[in-house]
């Protein structure tokens, strides 16, 4: 029997009981909406995805929430939205937290040299007379690229990465590290072309951690997860409940394979674990203004200019039209610049976390699954979906 046909049969059984509640919350239920029920299992059961997780935003506040499908192997475990999963580059938006907290307290500036704050120099060798800013690191235009061959060993499989974040960097950066080429650069100078950069982003959190003088996971925990209550989020495996954690898997060829759980060195560019209801805290926080029911974890003034759109006619990055969107600082448009806010790839997942640019309507939308060729509609299929059903809630709304 195929894989996605069990699955099918599985998925359907899990629907009524799945529904999952913000422990903050002041409803303890959702609406229910048995077509989205119905096109979220069919697209899941035709593409093999294993489980996902899902949470509405009307007017700033979570309007629904629930899982589907599984969290193991086995089916024994309901996806709900309290899982745990990793959640790919939606990590950066936390690190741009933590980067504009340091920004807010005078520890950090976003126009000065990268040089100024690191223990190695980052010098591009196209262009040495140019500096790199952490402006330009956040908004993907620092010139720094990521070489394959080195990037893919960061991925640990089986546990945490044991290689230090600044080991790393240092290596890739200096002129006589092991991972030193004038490949990891553009030939261009900063801020004149945008190239994502996972290494550049993992270089932006080290920067950060050099300015607090603690390594960014625990300055987080400390400043952004437990004032939120965020309790079923953290960097590494060694920080989560593991058996609230799921099992990651790659949907191809008809089959829905298990893989090994991985870390990653440069974890600020990818490694954040948390829940759905856990990360719509967060969302929440960044889309009121750096606060959420009362705790607050950034300035207002700080947590608009992160999402302040970088770009203009006179500064726009020459390969990155203004019908392809706009970029804040760790925050970017999608959907041709519609919708903003951050998405996450890595093997065995797909996420993403986005609102309409009015703020006003919202989704969040994880899965276990990575999906490759023809399936991957299938994700789109349910996050579409998911923004209808968002926008049907809105007041006045379709």
């Amino acid at each position: 029997m195929r894989v996605t046909t069990m699955f099918a049969a599985a998925a359907g059984l899990a629907l009524s009981g799945n529904s999952a509640v913000v422990a903050q919350a002041q409803s303890p239920k959702f609406p229910t909406n048995s077509a989205l029920d119905s096109l979220v299992t069919k697209q899941m059961a035709d593409a093999g995805i294993m489980g996902l997780g899902a949470a509405v935003i009307v007017n700033r506040q979570v309007v629904w929430m629930k899982g589907y499908g599984f969290a193991d192997w086995q089916r024994t475990r309901p996806f709900t939205p309290n899982t745990i999963m990793n959640v790919g580059s939606i990590a950066r938006p936390f690190t741009g937290v933590a980067m504009m907290r340091a920004v807010q307290e005078g520890k950090l500036s976003l126009d000065e040299d990268i040089n100024t704050y690191l223990p190695f120099r980052v010098v591009n060798p196209h262009r040495p007379n140019e500096r790199i800013t952490l402006r330009h690191l956040a908004t993907h235009t620092s010139g720094i690229t990521d070489r394959w061959e080195v990037y893919a060993g960061t991925y640990h499989y089986g546990g945490d990465s044991p290689e230090p974040l600044g080991r790393f960097l240092e290596q890739y950066f200096a002129p006589d590290g092991k991972h030193y080429s004038r490949d990891n650069f553009l030939d261009a100078k900063p801020g004149a072309l945008r190239e994502y950069s996972n290494i550049g982003a993992g270089l932006a959190g080290y920067i950060v951690e050099r300015a607090f003088g603690e390594p960014l996971n625990l300055y987080t925990r400390k400043h952004i997860f437990t004032p939120l209550r965020m309790t079923r989020t953290g960097w590494f495996l060694s920080e989560v409940d593991l058996a609230n954690h799921s099992t990651l898997f790659v949907s191809q060829n008809g089959m829905t394979i298990p893989i090994p759980l991985y870390g990653i060195t440069t974890y600020p560019d990818g490694g954040i674990r948390t829940s759905v209801a856990d990360l719509a805290t967060f969302f929440l926080a960044l889309l009121n203004g750096g606060e959420y029911q009362g705790t607050r974890i950034l300035d207002a003034g700080k947590a608009a200019e992160m999402q302040r759109f970088q770009f203009s006619d006179a500064n726009r990055p020459e390969n990155y039209p203004a019908a392809d969107g706009n970029s804040g600082l760790f925050w970017r448009t999608k959907y041709n610049g519609t919708r903003v806010g951050h998405g996450g790839n890595d093997p065995g997942l797909q996420a993403d976390m986005l609102s309409d640019t009015a703020k006003e309507v919202g989704v969040i939308l994880v899965q276990n699954t990575s999906l490759s060729g023809p399936d991957q509609r299938a994700y789109v299929a349910i996050f579409d979906a998911l923004w209808k059903y968002a926008e049907s809630l809105r007041p006045g709304g379709k």
